[in-house]
C-alpha cells in the first residue's frame, strides 16, 4: 500500500510521493472553461482582466490549502465533515447543490474535449463528447493501481497544456502590446466586464475540486507529524497553482497578441482562436492549442469524475458504478450538443454557474477550519479565518450584481 511505502520513509525521503494533489487540482483550474474565459477577457478588454485572473488564482490557492488542512487535521474530507456535523436536511441540500456544480464542471470539459477533437481530427462534436468520455474513464481506472499512476498521467497533461501556452505566447510575443502592469490594477469596464470576471472566478475556483482535494491528502493516510505533512502539501499546493495562474495568465496574453484591438476581433469561439493561431503564428501553434484543449478536457473530466465520486460518498456513503455517474453527469452535455446549441456560450455559462457554487463549499470550509475541537493544532488563525470570510463575502456580492444583470 501506498500509505504503508510513505510510512516507513525517512521525512525527507517523503516529499516527492506526497507531490501531486496540488497538480491534480490544478487541472481544474485549467479546464476549458478557462480557455473560453479567457480568451475573451483577453480579446474584449486586453490585459483589463489581469487583475481578476491573478486575484483568482491566489484564492484559489488559498482555498485549496484551506481544504488540504482539513483533510491532514481530520483524516476526512469536507462533504464527510458537513455529514457528521450538519442535520440531514442541510446535508442534503449541500450534496444536490454540489451535483449541480458537478455537472456544470462537466459540461464545460466534455464540450472543450468535443471541440479539441473537432479541430484535431474532424470528430463531430457528439461522437467527440463520446470518445471524450471512454478516455477519461480509462484515466480513471488508473487508481486501481494505487493514486500515483493518476496522479503523474493528470500531472504529465497539465505539462501539455502549460508546454502548449507557452510555445503559442512565445511565437506571438512580438505582437503583444506593452501596458500589462496596468492590467493587474483593479477595476472593471462595463457590466460585460463583470460577468466575464465572475465567469473567470467560477472557472478557477472550482468548488469540485475543493472536496477532492482533502480527499487526495486522506488516501494517503500518513498520520505522523502533522506540521510536518502539511508543510509538504502546501508546497505541493503552491506549486500546483502557481502553474495553474501562470498558464490562465498565458491564456489570456495569447488572447490579447491575437485579437485585441485588432480589425475583425474575437468570435467567441475555440474554433476561431485555433484559426487565428494558424494564420498569424503557423500550424504548429495552433496545433498545440488544439492539443492543450484536449489534455486539458481529458484531464479535467477524469478529475470530476472523481470529485462526484467523493461528494455522493462523502454527503450519503453512497456510492455508485463509476460507468453510470459517468452517463448521468454527462446528460447535459450531450444534450446540448444534440442541440446544436454554440459549445462556446454554453462554456461560458457553466463558469458561472460555478461562481454560484463556491460560497456553498467555501463557507463549511471555513467554519470546520476555524473549528478547534475538529482541526486541533492546526485550526486557522483568526487572520485566516477573517480573509477566508471576506473572500467569501465579496463572492457572494459578485454573484448578487450578477443577478441584477440577467
Amino acid at each position: 500500500m501506498l500509505k504503508e511505502r510513505i510510512s516507513r520513509l525517512r521525512p525527507a525521503a517523503r516529499l516527492p510521493i506526497l507531490f501531486g494533489p496540488g497538480f491534480v487540482a490544478a487541472v481544474a483550474y485549467i479546464d476549458p472553461g478557462n480557455f473560453a474565459t479567457d480568451f475573451q477577457a483577453g480579446a474584449k478588454f486586453g490585459y483589463g482582466l489581469l487583475w481578476v485572473v491573478v486575484a483568482a488564482n491566489l484564492i484559489g490557492m488559498f482555498v485549496q490549502y484551506l481544504s488540504l488542512k482539513s483533510g491532514v487535521a481530520t483524516g476526512k474530507d469536507l462533504p464527510e465533515l458537513c455529514r457528521d456535523r450538519y442535520p440531514r436536511p442541510v446535508v442534503w441540500g449541500l450534496w444536490a447543490q454540489a451535483e449541480v456544480v458537478t455537472m456544470a464542471t462537466d459540461l464545460a470539459e466534455f464540450v472543450g474535449a468535443a471541440v479539441a477533437l473537432n479541430l484535431l481530427f474532424g470528430v463531430p462534436l457528439l461522437p467527440a463528447a463520446l470518445i471524450n468520455a471512454v478516455v477519461s474513464l480509462a484515466v480513471l481506472a488508473l487508481q486501481r493501481k494505487g493514486h500515483r499512476p493518476f496522479e503523474l498521467v493528470i500531472t504529465a497533461m497539465l505539462g501539455l497544456v502549460a508546454g502548449g501556452f507557452a510555445y503559442d505566447l512565445f511565437v506571438l510575443a512580438d505582437r503583444l502590446p506593452g501596458g500589462v502592469a496596468s492590467g493587474l490594477v483593479p477595476m472593471f469596464h462595463g457590466g460585460d466586464s463583470v460577468v466575464l470576471a465572475v465567469g473567470i472566478l467560477g472557472a478557477t475556483v472550482m468548488p469540485h475540486v475543493v472536496y477532492l482535494h482533502g480527499a487526495l491528502v486522506v488516501a494517503r493516510g500518513d498520520r505522523g507529524s502533522k506540521q510536518r505533512l502539511l508543510r509538504s502539501l502546501r508546497f505541493d499546493c503552491v506549486l500546483g497553482m502557481g502553474l495553474a495562474g501562470l498558464v490562465n495568465a498565458a491564456m489570456l496574453g495569447t488572447a490579447v497578441a491575437l485579437f485585441y484591438g485588432r480589425e475583425g476581433g474575437f468570435d467567441g469561439s475555440l474554433a476561431g482562436a485555433h484559426q487565428s493561431l494558424g494564420q498569424f503564428a503557423g500550424g504548429l501553434a495552433a496545433l498545440a492549442f488544439a492539443v492543450a484543449l484536449l489534455s486539458s478536457g481529458v484531464a479535467a473530466t477524469g478529475v470530476g469524475t472523481y470529485a462526484g465520486q467523493v461528494v455522493m460518498q462523502g454527503f450519503l456513503r453512497f456510492r455508485v458504478p463509476l460507468l453510470l455517474r459517468r452517463v448521468i453527469t454527462m446528460a447535459p452535455a450531450v444534450v446540448i450538443l444534440a442541440l446544436g446549441v454554440s459549445p462556446d456560450s454554453a462554456l461560458v455559462v457553466s463558469q458561472v454557474v460555478l461562481s454560484f457554487g463556491i460560497p456553498f463549499v467555501l463557507v463549511p470550509l471555513v467554519l470546520v477550519t476555524r473549528d478547534r475541537s475538529v482541526m486541533g493544532e492546526l485550526v486557522n488563525r483568526r487572520t485566516t479565518t477573517v480573509a477566508a470570510a471576506v473572500i467569501a463575502t465579496l463572492i457572494i456580492l459578485l454573484n448578487g450584481y450578477l443577478l441584477t444583470q440577467v
